[in-house]
């Protein structure tokens, strides 16, 4: 049995270990065959080699991820320690925005980070994968980035008004009223992005637009950075009438879940039929997300792993 010593500097190790060190003990149980004692700013742990180094591994992650949030909960706990060890987020501490009380906002995953990173270098990017792997909220955060950094001069979010079979002619309320609801992700994001009147502000003059995927038909978006949201929810002739707005300057992201479409059962989605047609077009990238990308509760990557065990075609 081999022995290694690990000394805690960059954070305050009683706040870390949580009180009567209730997050120590947490992390001990993702390490069975391990024995670890924690004195002070110290770690003592024993066991074998390669247990000992994916631990140094692990613990080196939630250190990081407790000095950027100044917190560590059980969800975050079980995220890091159940991830795959041998994919590491490298975004070097990158922010991507300063949000509404000092909130750090930036890459929580790998895949996360690959949706950051091919921006940089494409127009358009695909970011598709179950929910809760954080691909709309990337997606916001990328976008009012580029606001802030005057790459573009607005913001148009979209999504198609189709929702779990719904028809909003069945809604209560006036148009506006009917429509909040879809868009309600949309604007959770923002708000933790942009302080209140700033955001109503953006959107009296236009700067930001959030709109159902029927109002971008006729137009041609220029100088603007466009999310098309659940796009799995598109038909053939919207998702072609959508990704033929792009004009100059633009970046476009289109976000959904394969998994969950809600359109009549023998109508062919837009985003698998975009995907197939698009996969060798230089210029366009596209990001897969997992359940290992899962930024909610710890239930939800078991809720989705459970659903695909039992999944058929």
């Amino acid at each position: 049995m081999n022995e290694k010593i690990i000394e805690i500097t960059e954070v305050n190790p009683s706040e870390f270990f949580g009180i009567r060190n209730k997050n120590l003990a947490l992390i001990k149980k993702y390490f069975p065959k391990l024995k670890v004692i924690a004195r002070g700013n110290k770690v003592k742990i024993y066991g074998s080699d390669d247990e000992l180094e994916e631990f140094e591994h692990k613990l080196q992650m939630l250190l990081n991820y407790f000095d950027r949030y100044n917190k560590l909960d059980e969800n975050s706990i079980e995220q890091i320690l159940t991830s795959d060890s041998k994919e590491k987020i490298n975004n070097n501490g990158k922010i991507l925005v300063h949000g509404v009380n000092g909130k750090r906002i930036e890459a929580q995953s790998v895949n996360q980070q690959k949706m950051v990173d091919i921006m940089k270098k494409n127009d358009m990017l695909f970011a598709v994968g179950p929910a809760g792997t954080g691909k709309t909220y990337t997606a916001v955060a990328l976008a009012v980035q580029a606001l802030k950094n005057k790459e573009v001069r607005k913001i148009i979010l979209t999504r198609p008004a189709v929702e779990a079979g719904e028809n909003l002619g069945f809604l209560p309320g006036d148009f506006k009223e009917k429509l909040d609801p879809y868009m309600q992700p949309l604007y959770d994001a923002l708000r933790d992005m942009i302080p209140t009147e700033k955001l109503e502000s953006y959107l009296e003059r236009g700067v930001l637009q959030i709109a159902p995927l029927a109002f971008m038909r006729g137009r041609t978006l220029d100088n603007a950075f466009v999310i098309l949201d659940e796009a799995q929810n598109t038909t053939h002739s919207q998702m072609k009438m959508f990704l033929t707005r792009m004009g100059k300057k633009a970046k476009f992201i289109i976000t959904g879940d394969p998994g969950q479409i809600d359109l009549p059962r023998k109508q062919v989605s837009g985003l698998k039929e975009a995907l197939l047609a698009l996969k060798d077009v230089k210029g366009i990238g596209v990001v897969q997300l997992t359940d290992k990308d899962v930024v909610r509760h710890r239930l939800v990557s078991k809720i989705i792993k459970a659903y695909k065990s039992i999944e058929v075609e």
